[in-house]
């Protein structure tokens, strides 16, 4: 009843978009969400008959995963953990036929574009070297750090790639880069577990940025 009168009375506006728009964007971030989740389920199902060796799923965090990817922009870069696979599909970082590809450690780069099968599943990264060895323009494509397997251990990259970023917008000298940084102006972005807060490492990254400003 909602919708049709605001169908009828064309006065629908968030933000500078349509009704149909809004509804789109809400039905595409839903389809996502259920896909994401069902691809958790399905993955479990693999790991305890036995089809794959080992499983890290990331359901349960799929709504705040497509909020932050809304905020993400171009040039920016996460530094994860293993439970982002929303946040990946959600940008098109990562595909659910990747996602399985390496769960099943699928050696094929054009299957599995991460690592090749080398690293467990949930385990995300894009690459800033082309095939011939180049440099990719990073500021004109969605970044993601390696992750690795300890926990909080990206705290300590997210710190990394933020300074870097800062250097990049006070040394002058460095903005010519411009397939590195867009004057510094990108942001890194983290996520955490509650347990991962009692690391040694997510303690010791906070007082570096302290200290680092």
């Amino acid at each position: 009843m909602l919708t049709q009168k605001i169908e009828k009375s064309g006065e629908f506006n968030v933000n500078g978009i349509s009704f149909d728009e809004f509804r789109n964007t809400i039905l595409k971030d839903y389809r996502i969400a259920v896909e994401s989740r069902a691809a958790s389920i399905l993955g479990r199902k693999e790991v305890l008959t036995g089809k794959a060796k080992f499983g890290i799923f990331g359901d349960g965090k799929e709504v705040v995963q497509i909020a932050k990817a809304k905020s993400f922009k171009k040039g920016d870069f996460r530094s994860g953990y293993y439970r982002d696979q929303t946040f990946m599909f959600a940008l098109g970082m990562s595909t659910i036929q990747e996602y399985f590809a390496q769960l099943y450690a699928h050696a094929d780069l054009q299957e599995e574009p991460a690592s090749g099968g080398r690293q467990m599943n949930c385990h995300f990264a894009t690459r800033s070297i082309d095939e011939k060895g180049e440099w990719k323009n990073l500021t004109e494509m969605y970044n993601s750090s390696a992750d690795t397997s300890p926990t909080a251990c990206q705290m300590a990259r997210m710190l990394g790639l933020a300074h870097a970023s800062k250097i990049y917008r006070e040394n002058k000298s460095l903005q010519e880069f411009k397939k590195f940084s867009n004057h510094g102006n990108e942001v890194v972005f983290g996520m955490i577990g509650d347990a991962s807060t009692s690391e040694g490492v997510f303690w010791e990254t906070i007082n570096a940025a302290g200290v680092l400003k």
